[in-house]
């Protein structure tokens, strides 16, 4: 697959790393003003480094618009012309809807909503994927990138801002959520170093026993509480704190704050 990614800022660039890391590419053209980020990549065969957005399209099959909202419209503009039915264009721009992109590049485009988080770098992601009626036939293909670089899950558009605060801002949600466990591991005489450690193993753990057991949160906490013991003591305090009603707002306004973007 020859794929082009148009924007190469922190998310740009960790898409990129997650395709070279996999190798899952023919030949990856990444684009932008300011190359920074990636210009470490230009060693690599077959990862060519370019300022030029009409050159990166015009070699790919698959391009990738990794920008700013406010940025995409002029550069869906630049590219329209060289843009073919030929083509899989993919967006993750959040909060820019494929009725927007469409009316740049036409609807006869096969166009694909994605909507990925940082863990992309690392093969990671949780990748949500949403398509206009011409793109339906390519959302296998983007599947099949997607997949190599985490777990993707195919959802009607109009759940993607939804998708967007629970995965891509969802990162910095469990980060916080990690930050807060090393802070009450220093507390309780761990050094700093071993309580992110321990944060940040159990955190994996936790994860990947749901993961794997298939199993609803209740069923795995329940083998971890005994009558009248020091996890349910600690998990009724942090209800009485507020920590379920904490997270669900702070998700809920997350969501409030992505339509207040897209309709602006």
């Amino acid at each position: 697959m020859k794929i082009a990614i148009i924007g190469t800022g922190n998310l740009g660039s960790s898409i990129a790393k997650g395709l070279i890391g996999n190798k899952s590419f023919e030949t990856l053209y990444l684009s932008d003003k300011n190359t920074t980020n990636v210009d470490a990549f230009s060693s690599i065969s077959n990862v060519n480094i370019t300022n030029d957005n009409l050159l990166a399209v015009k070699a790919s099959e698959m391009v990738i618009f990794a920008l700013q909202p406010k940025h995409i419209t002029q550069v869906l503009e630049s590219v329209a012309s060289v843009i073919t039915e030929n083509h899989t264009v993919i967006s993750v721009a959040a909060g820019v809807e494929i009725s927007r992109i469409e009316s740049i590049l036409g609807s006869d485009k096969n166009i694909i909503r994605v909507m990925p988080n940082t863990a992309i770098s690392i093969g990671k992601s949780m990748t949500c994927i949403a398509a206009n009626e011409k793109g339906q036939a390519r959302v296998a293909l983007a599947q099949d990138v997607f997949n190599q670089l985490g777990t993707t899950l195919v959802i009607p558009e109009d759940q993607i801002q939804a998708a967007t605060v629970i995965c891509a801002s969802g990162i910095a949600f469990w980060m916080r959520l990690v930050r807060a466990t090393t802070q009450g591991a220093i507390q309780l005489g761990f050094e700093a170093h071993e309580a992110h450690k321990l944060a940040l193993q159990t955190c994996f753990g936790a994860a990947s026993l749901l993961i794997e057991s298939g199993k609803h949160p209740e069923e795995e906490i329940d083998r971890v509480t005994t009558p009248s013991g020091c996890t349910i003591e600690g998990l009724n305090e942090m209800e009485h704190q507020g920590l379920s009603s904490s997270l669900i707002k702070g998700i809920v306004a997350s969501f409030e704050k992505i339509n207040q973007l897209k309709n602006n």
